[in-house]
């Protein structure tokens, strides 16, 4: 094992053990039945992330998608990432990309978080999950970090593909294949 995935592994076993910061007396972030998202659509097609990976600056685009979702797991064990899932110790992640940070109905920020005046975008994430201290000192949020540039743009490729609505006029795989079966498609 190398010396980063050792590094890797401690930091994400101390996050599961401490909560990422939860109080012990805090209530159980565990989700409600009317919590519980609800069975979502068909996955992306390649066609449908491709046109989300558009989106991003150049540096993100050609991001490793699937070590981006591997390098999430880090990220887990305080935040959901589908649509309509749980807010947890951090909020659930859906819709990010656009959204005002520390405005996501429902959940409780740190006062910094709810002033700083950031929109999340591909930068602003990156320098987010590189230290969010750095920016905000009295965050909640007590996550160390990603110090790996290509970590970070994996993350966040992923994220834009994992918490985002399928790019409009982009068939998914279900409704691709039902068109190719019915008759003259």
């Amino acid at each position: 094992m190398s010396l980063g995935s050792t590094m890797a592994a401690a930091v994400f076993m101390s996050l599961a053990v401490c909560g990422c910061g939860k109080p012990s007396n805090a209530p159980s972030q565990q989700p409600s039945m009317a919590e519980t998202p609800s069975p979502s659509a068909a996955p992306l097609s390649e066609a449908q992330k491709s046109a989300l990976l558009a989106q991003l600056p150049a540096p993100y685009r050609s991001a490793d998608v699937s070590n981006g979702e591997a390098k999430f797991a880090l990220c887990r064990s305080c935040h959901t990432n589908s649509e309509g899932g749980p807010d947890m110790v951090g909020p659930n992640l859906w819709g990010v990309f656009g959204r005002k940070a520390g405005s996501k109905p429902g959940f409780s920020y740190s006062d910094d978080l709810k002033n700083a005046g950031w929109t999340w975008d591909a930068s602003q994430l990156d320098k987010w999950i590189a230290s969010p201290r750095t920016d905000l000192p009295n965050t909640k949020m007590t996550f160390v970090g990603i110090q790996d540039p290509k970590d970070r743009a994996d993350v966040i490729a992923y994220l834009k593909v994992s918490t985002s609505p399928a790019p409009a006029g982009e068939a998914a795989p279900a409704a691709n294949a039902a068109n190719s079966a019915a008759p003259g498609g």
